[in-house]
């Protein structure tokens, strides 16, 4: 009996719902890790795909972990449960020499910008804004604003979330310094070791104590998750700088298990996820525990230009009120003039044609 079901007419891309249902089985522990998949020809017999259909399913799968494929044998689950499947740390496995992205205001490095698109967008908020650009702006952005990021995240990003969890701020450090206000200073943050200094900086001069955590090849040590104090984890799951890590999704799955049983929350820092060399998009953690876990943050530092001080986050749905609460007395530091012009650019499409452009052209340069 097949237990996948594609729905004609439900917006969503075959391939996509074929995806989500196989890796809901896998990370459910339906399908566990070894276990040999169903070939291609008969996925797409039993749900009445295409070969094609099945096959970008499990490139994608594959792409993000979750399945390998074997020379003449087919696809095998690779996703790891750690309390199933406990694996040695290797302390002193050595981190990858891959050259790590670094945040914006460490070495800048530009793309080819659509900057006559963006001029016009900023000529089109003269216009049809007017003297709005001079009212204060709410505290925690302008409507339009979250809204637009409402819609980029569950277009792009998986994450589906209300304009009302959407916190606007200018940049990561000020972001940071909102999280330890609505966290508490008396808390232990978890970070990575190494990890990009201002972290540390800024939770520090809040008054935070910082435990930092040992990197390895796949993240954060699983010796070091389970002998820290910590109850909150900021990790970067994408190219931590300036190691270059980028956490699989079996080591993703770990830091929320981790948070669970804490009852801890997790900072998942995402700068520069957007610029993925997968044909998707990189799984946020957010969309992996989109509730009471997780508190998701990003900036335009790098998708649009590092003079853009712009950034947000998103509080987990359970939280949200209790969070915003805590920090609703904070006036909102980034101008009304620049919120509108960042809303009118994700609402037209043209951020989301810039990244997938970006995405061509780092795939185009690393191709054999």
């Amino acid at each position: 009996m097949n237990r996948y079901t594609i729905k004609k007419n439900a917006g969503t891309p075959a391939y996509m719902q074929l995806y989500r249902q196989i890796r809901r089985d896998i990370t459910s522990g339906i399908l566990r890790y070894g276990e040999r998949l169903q070939s291609k020809r008969t996925l797409s017999d039993d749900t009445g795909t295409s070969v094609i259909t099945a096959e970008h399913a499990y490139q994608l799968l594959q792409e993000e972990g979750y399945i390998e494929a074997r020379e003449r044998s087919g696809y095998y689950v690779s996703y790891k449960e750690e309390d199933n499947f406990p694996v040695a740390d290797r302390a002193f496995d050595p981190i990858p020499q891959v050259p790590p992205i670094p945040p914006a205001n460490v070495e800048p490095k530009t793309f080819d910008f659509p900057f006559a698109a963006f001029a016009r967008t900023m000529r089109k908020v003269l216009s049809l804004y007017g003297e709005r650009i001079l009212i204060k702006s709410p505290n925690f952005g302008v409507p339009e604003l979250r809204s637009a990021l409402a819609r980029y995240l569950a277009r792009s990003r998986g994450m589906v979330v209300s304009p009302d969890q959407i916190v606007i701020g200018s940049g990561s450090e000020y972001l940071y310094t909102l999280i330890v206000q609505m966290l508490g200073r008396d808390r232990l943050y978890g970070i990575e070791d190494p990890s990009y200094s201002q972290i540390r900086r800024v939770y520090e001069a809040c008054g935070a104590k910082v435990d930092p955590l040992q990197m390895g090849s796949n993240g954060i040590l699983t010796s070091a998750l389970n002998s820290t104090r910590a109850r909150v984890l900021h990790i970067t799951p994408f190219h931590s700088y300036p190691s270059g890590v980028t956490a699989d999704v079996s080591k993703r799955h770990e830091y929320i298990r981790w948070a669970k049983r804490r009852g801890g929350i997790i900072i998942e820092d995402d700068m520069d996820s957007e610029f993925t060399m997968s044909t998707k998009a990189e799984d946020t953690m957010f969309s992996l525990e989109p509730t009471g876990t997780v508190i998701y943050m990003n900036t335009f530092t790098r998708t649009i230009a590092p003079s853009m001080r712009s950034g947000y986050m998103v509080l987990p749905s359970d939280l949200a009120d209790q969070f915003s609460r805590k920090i609703d007395f904070y006036s909102c530091t980034v101008p009304v003039f620049e919120q509108y012009v960042l809303a009118e650019f994700i609402g037209s499409g043209s951020f989301e044609r810039h990244i997938n452009r970006v995405r061509r052209q780092l795939r185009n340069k690393t191709a054999p």
